[in-house]
C-alpha cells in the first residue's frame, strides 16, 4: 500500500513540476517544408557557404523551437547541420536509425523535393523519435528541415 501510493506521489509530482513539450513547441512539418524551401532559396540566391553562416547567424529565421536546417552534397556528405555540428564533413550515406533504415540514401535519392520518414534524437527531449523531413534539391545540394511527429 504504502509503495502504491508513494508511486502515485512521484507520478502527480512529474506531471504538475516536470516541463512537457507542448504542440507551441514543436514545429510542424508544413513549417518544416516552408523553412526549407527557404533555406534551398538563400543557397540558390547566396552560394552554400554564405547561406550557411546565415543560417547560423544570431536570431536567425533557420532555427525555430526543434526545427533547424541541415544540408549534404549528393554522395553524402554533411555539409551543414544546425544542431549537431560534429556531424559536418562525415560522410553519412552508411548511417541507418535505430531500425535499420538507411534514410540519408532516402535523402540523396529525392529528385526534386520530397519528404522522408526516419528515427532521430531530438534536441529538446534527446529522445529517439519519429521525424519527417522534407527535402529539396539544389544543385548539387540537398537541404532539408525535419519535424518531429506527434
Amino acid at each position: 500500500m504504502r509503495n502504491g501510493l508513494i508511486g502515485a506521489v512521484i507520478a502527480l509530482f512529474v506531471a504538475c513540476f516536470v516541463p512537457m513539450a507542448t504542440a507551441g513547441d514543436l514545429g510542424t512539418p508544413e513549417e518544416a517544408k516552408a523553412m526549407a524551401e527557404r533555406a534551398a532559396e538563400v543557397i540558390r540566391s547566396k552560394g552554400a557557404a554564405a547561406a550557411f553562416a546565415e543560417f547560423d547567424a544570431p536570431g536567425n529565421q533557420f532555427h525555430d523551437r526543434d526545427l533547424y536546417v541541415f544540408a549534404m552534397t549528393l554522395d553524402g556528405i554533411n555539409r551543414y547541420h544546425g544542431v549537431k555540428k560534429a556531424l559536418e564533413g562525415r560522410n553519412l550515406l552508411s548511417l541507418k536509425d535505430v531500425d535499420g533504415k538507411s534514410f540519408v540514401q532516402d535523402m540523396v535519392a529525392v529528385k526534386d523535393a520530397g519528404w522522408v520518414d526516419y528515427k532521430w534524437q531530438n534536441p529538446k527531449t534527446k529522445a529517439v523519435e519519429q521525424k519527417t523531413s522534407y527535402m529539396v534539391r539544389v544543385g548539387d545540394y540537398m537541404v532539408g528541415v525535419g519535424a518531429y511527429k506527434r
